[in-house]
């Protein structure tokens, strides 16, 4: 990426260059990470220096491996002991660095070890921004080498492209895309079928046809929860999320993307829904009361939610949100019918080798089991690897639904024919303004949807503003 373009790159080169210094006053060893070996210690599995040999003269190889995942999410245990059993004299070293899983306590103490002086040979990053910068940082090693070595290519062998600026980095891990989750009794009633593939137009009308009654006990054909306060912005941008290349507001050199032409077509399916069609719940509703999207779906108040694939964990009911009705799943829709399906919003876990690894091959090839057949052995995730097959992913979803109030209200194959779908737009390296873009942007797209300006202008003020924005951010 072009870092000399981003302000916000050396702001945190110089804190982290600050951070050294102070892990390096306070004896920075590496010790100020929780570590988890399988029950383990530090200790008992000592780090084996270049050199030094075990009892049959081989070199045993100790990595370590940096993560924010818990073993309740992730099978720590279960899945490193399968890696050291077929690959005799490497273990690999967990290094839990939050107990809670929470990324941004996480990615604090990854970046203090880092500074310091402690061995690194394995990092996850739990989305594109964290992962972007870290490279940035010169935090990862590039894989492209040990890619060409292996002949196979990301795009061919993964759903989630990881190139920043013609190079890779990291391997995707598990696979979360959005979709669309759908009252299967609601569509029965409508004489819907369960999409497998469809546009955002047949979307609106399926979303009109499931729309019934009126004032408070009216029941919407969908729910959109957002945009707000700068967030959920996936939904002030749902046609362009569905692009392989320039999915977002601003382009991977931080130019603006504003006259995307499918930015007014969103304006538009929004507006169309809202204001004419009456099929989607009302903005001021959802800022007003504070909706939440788990409720208004199992609560039966809308029929439709285009949300991310989180929901697995959740979508056959739980203690907290009971299900009493049966649940379908479709892919995230499309513009037009000759476009490629399955394009949607994607998050994984993206796994790097570190860049002052002394021990890179064998980094490497931790990461690259771990993100094919290691993901398979985890069990906890769908993988973002295109060799699973589909029986693999649905006993995935089988344990991944058992853990439900209702796995048999689920409609299984259609989660598991939209999961087989979904693949990811490229990466688009986060600007350091891009907090800002997406706020201005929020407050224009308010401004249209409450009545007080067209899109016209909404257009027009939205480009003049993010122009600003990215001209009052450059060095």
């Amino acid at each position: 990426m072009n870092v000399s373009k981003r302000g916000y790159w050396p702001v945190l080169l110089a804190s982290m260059l600050l951070i050294g210094l102070l892990a390096g006053c306070g004896g920075g060893n590496g010790n100020n990470a929780a570590v988890n070996n399988g029950g383990g210690n530090e200790a008992a599995a000592p780090q084996t220096g270049e050199g030094e040999t075990t009892g049959d003269g081989s070199n045993p190889v100790n990595l370590r491996l940096y993560t924010y995942g818990t073993e309740e999410a992730y099978n720590w245990k279960h899945t490193l002991q399968a890696y050291e059993e077929a690959n005799p004299g490497v273990t690999i070293e967990l290094v839990q660095l939050s107990e809670k899983g929470d990324t941004q306590e996480a990615s604090k103490k990854l970046d203090l070890e880092a500074a310091s002086s402690a061995q690194m040979d394995i990092l996850m990053f739990s989305d594109a921004a964290g992962y972007a910068q870290r490279v940035a940082l010169g935090m990862a090693e590039p894989l492209d080498e040990f890619i060409a070595k292996d002949g196979y290519t990301v795009e061919a062998d993964y759903k989630v492209d990881t190139h920043l600026d013609g190079k890779v980095y990291a391997l995707p891990g598990k696979f979360n895309p959005w979709y669309v989750l759908l009252n299967k009794n609601h569509l029965e009633e409508a004489g819907l079928a369960v999409p497998s593939d469809w546009t955002w137009d047949e979307y609106a009308d399926y979303a009109k046809q499931l729309t019934m009654g009126e004032g408070a006990n009216k029941r919407y054909g969908t729910y959109f929860h957002g945009p707000q306060a700068g967030g959920w912005m996936e939904y002030v941008k749902l046609m362009m999320l569905n692009q392989p290349q320039n999915a977002d507001f601003l382009k991977a050199d931080g130019s603006s993307n504003m006259d995307d032409p499918n930015f007014r077509k969103t304006l538009e399916l929004r507006l169309r829904m809202e204001k004419e069609d009456g099929s989607s719940v009302p903005y001021t509703d959802m800022i007003s009361q504070k909706l939440a999207y788990r409720t208004q779906f199992f609560n039966e108040s809308a029929s439709m939610l285009t949300i991310g694939s989180w929901m697995n964990t959740e979508i056959g009911g739980t203690d907290k949100v009971p299900l009493n009705f049966n649940v379908a799943v479709a892919p995230f829709p499309k513009n037009n019918p000759e476009d490629e399906t399955g394009l949607t919003p994607v998050t994984t876990d993206y796994v790097a080798v570190a860049a002052k690894s002394k021990h890179k091959e064998e980094a490497y090839q931790f990461v690259r089991w771990y993100t094919t057949e290691g993901q398979i052995i985890q069990g906890k995730n769908i993988p973002a690897w295109n060799g699973v097959k589909s029986e693999e992913i649905a006993g995935i979803i089988d344990t991944i639904l058992a853990g439900t109030k209702k796995p048999e209200k689920v409609d299984k194959d259609s989660l598991v024919n939209t999961l087989m779908v979904s693949k990811a737009s490229a990466i688009i390296p986060p600007s350091s303004y891009q907090a800002e873009v997406y706020k201005a942007i929020n407050e224009e797209y308010e401004k249209l949807i409450l009545g007080n300006q067209d899109i016209e202008a909404t257009i027009k003020n939205s480009q003049e503003r993010v122009a600003q924005i990215i001209e009052s951010n450059k060095k």
